[in-house]
């Protein structure tokens, strides 16, 4: 399945970004679709990679091997009933869609599938994105691989034995790059304040939190408790800022957004 035919239901901004690796990366133009309602982001798709393109999802999807359901959760029911009148038994169904459970998508479309559900994030668009993938016993390792390589395109990925474990993936990398943009906003703006203009403040904080990232990626054997003592020089400003953390209850604060975020999808799996 190394040519296979790969169709994209849904043209948003996370297909684009896993169709321009895929494409970048040198899979062939040629197999890969996608569909979408509306015109203008297919004809950049067409015109930035030279894809196939069409309005037609039955049509489309029929012509592929490998179908990705790239849709927001509250219309996957709809697009996946309009699906379910072709034979999908010969197909791999993808889905990129939080919180839908496995077993719904065989509901949805009203017959068996094979299915793999991933958990892209954002920074996919630019080639540095993290994907948790789960698959159950059906899936062959080769229908796995194909998953994986497409994924792989726009930056890592990591298997999770249980289905559970991709609504940690969704805390953990999902929708973490939105609480580092968070961080780093608090920082411009507080720098704002101290008379630092945003273009300076921006460029530090985003430098700083890049070498982060790295020392901590460079550093794999290095506990991150040892990373933070490293820049904390005892009695130093580093300390009286992380001590202000620690008294704000940072860590605290931390646990309960994510666990927020994985009851959340806990919920929005009960709900579609």
């Amino acid at each position: 399945m190394t040519q296979a035919k790969v169709c994209f239901i849904g043209a948003g901004n996370m297909p684009r970004s896993i169709i321009s690796g895929m494409v970048n990366n040198g899979y062939p133009s040629s197999e890969v679709y996608a569909t979408n309602p509306s015109q203008p982001k297919l004809d950049a798709l067409k015109a930035d990679f030279g894809i196939h393109i069409s309005n037609d999802n039955l049509a489309t999807a029929q012509l592929a091997d490998v179908i990705i359901l790239s849709v927001k959760p509250q219309l996957m029911q709809q697009v996946c009933e309009q699906l379910s009148s072709i034979d999908l038994s010969e197909k791999l169904i993808v889905t990129i869609a939080a919180g839908i459970p496995a077993s719904r998508y065989a509901e949805y479309l009203k017959q068996p599938i094979k299915l793999i559900r991933t958990m892209p994030n954002t920074p996919t668009q630019i080639g540095f994105g993290m994907t948790g993938l789960f698959a159950d016993d059906s899936i062959s390792n080769e229908q796995k691989s194909l998953v994986e390589t497409i994924m792989q395109s726009g930056g890592k990925t990591l298997w999770v034995e249980q289905e559970s474990g991709l609504n940690q993936v969704i805390a953990l990398a999902g929708s973490s790059p939105a609480y580092f943009f968070l961080f780093i906003e608090s920082m411009v703006e507080s720098a704002k304040k101290t008379g630092m203009s945003e273009q300076q403040a921006r460029a530090l904080a985003q430098e700083a939190a890049l070498g982060a990232a790295q020392m901590v990626i460079q550093n794999p054997h290095t506990s991150l408790a040892t990373l933070r003592e490293n820049v904390t020089s005892k009695g130093g400003t580093t300390a009286q800022a992380v001590e202000t953390f620690e008294k704000g209850d940072l860590r605290g604060l931390v646990d309960s957004a994510m666990t927020n975020c994985i009851n959340r999808a806990e919920e929005m799996a009960k709900t579609f």
